[in-house]
């Protein structure tokens, strides 16, 4: 699978090692940076990583930040990416069944990097269910009233 990821400076070394990890795995990684721990803020990554999931250059994406939260806000500024925050495998899981996220944020300092490997790996083999949830999620999509 072709997987964006991106981070802040407080997340860098976890998204190194889940970079490692994921090309280990068998799967294309599109690095969108920081390269360094250089202080840089999470809005300009987040859109980064929007713009390659929304444009379909990745099939999925990982944002990553001190607490996830900050990413997140960003990534889901784009109105075609479902950016959930989680930080166990069940509710990365939950994200794809039932509200089809293509991304997933994690904070750096809240989630270990065994726990955020158990997540990544439930997000990436987890299918959308549809059905029920196919409209919800259409609804995503649309302006806000």
């Amino acid at each position: 699978m072709k997987i964006a990821i991106a981070s802040d400076h407080a997340a860098i070394e976890l998204k190194a090692l889940l970079t490692g990890w994921l090309r280990e795995e068998g799967h294309e990684v599109d690095d969108l940076g920081p390269a360094t721990d250089a202080r840089v803020d999470y809005p300009d990554f987040g859109y980064k990583l929007a713009q390659a999931v929304a444009s379909g250059a990745a099939e999925r994406g990982i944002a990553l930040c001190g607490s996830g939260i900050g990413i997140s806000i960003a990534v889901n500024r784009n109105p075609a990416c479902r950016a959930a925050l989680v930080s166990e495998p069940l509710s990365a899981a939950l994200a794809r069944e039932h509200n089809n996220a293509n991304v997933i944020a994690m904070g750096a300092r809240l989630t270990g990097p065994d726990m955020a490997k158990a997540c990544v790996t439930a997000f990436l083999t987890t299918d959308f269910a549809g059905g029920r949830h196919e409209g919800r999620v259409d609804k995503l999509s649309q302006p806000a009233l």
